[in-house]
């Protein structure tokens, strides 16, 4: 009897697949513990915490690598497991080395200026705006600075550097007129 289509795609992913295991090495001077799927990674720049409760997935920490292996064997549930190993793998970058966003202020006009105090960024007189355009910085370990036309936006982690930019460029965004035309903004320009 000749087998069915479908039989032959779950021999061959049965085959494809022998260890369904996502490993990950940490680097020497860098600490990883795990706390009811939460992990905290320190490092020389500082400690990142994530929480990982919600992930299909069990999560080992044995003396320098992190394990991931998901409940099923689908497509999905790999994809998953690498989504994890590669936030883990930012945190560890970020402890490491950091990320630091570049912003330009751009204007034709009226000359835009950038303040930053208590945990926000303010946009003064943009578009001639009497009232300042405030974006919040996500997260303690984030720093803002002005140096110029440029603002550097710099942290351990990822999410929150990206996030702070995201927040910054979007309250600058121009509503109800053409973007080609009127270009005034904040604008990221670099991502290291």
């Amino acid at each position: 009897m000749k087998p069915r289509k479908w039989e032959l795609e779950e021999c061959w992913l049965d085959m494809s697949i022998k260890e369904n295991v996502s490993s990950l090495e940490i680097p020497e001077g860098i600490s990883v513990s795990m706390v009811d799927k939460t992990i905290s990674i320190q490092g020389k720049l500082g400690t990142i915490k994530k929480d990982f409760t919600k992930l299909p997935a069990f999560l080992v920490v044995e003396k320098n690598i992190v394990k991931i292996q998901p409940y099923g064997k689908r497509r999905k549930d790999f994809a998953i497991s690498k989504t994890a190993k590669s936030i883990i793998n930012n945190m560890i970058k970020g402890v490491q080395n950091g990320y630091k966003y570049k912003m330009k202020v751009v204007f034709a006009h009226f000359p835009i200026t950038v303040k930053v105090k208590d945990g926000k960024v303010y946009v003064e007189n943009f578009f001639g705006e009497r009232k300042a355009r405030i974006s919040k910085i996500v997260g303690d370990s984030t720093k803002v600075t002005v140096e110029g036309e440029d603002i550097i936006i710099s942290g351990p982690h990822l999410e929150e550097v990206s996030q702070t930019a995201a927040n910054i460029e979007l309250s600058t965004r121009v509503k109800n007129k053409d973007q080609r035309v009127f270009l005034d903004g904040i604008y990221v320009y670099s991502r290291e």
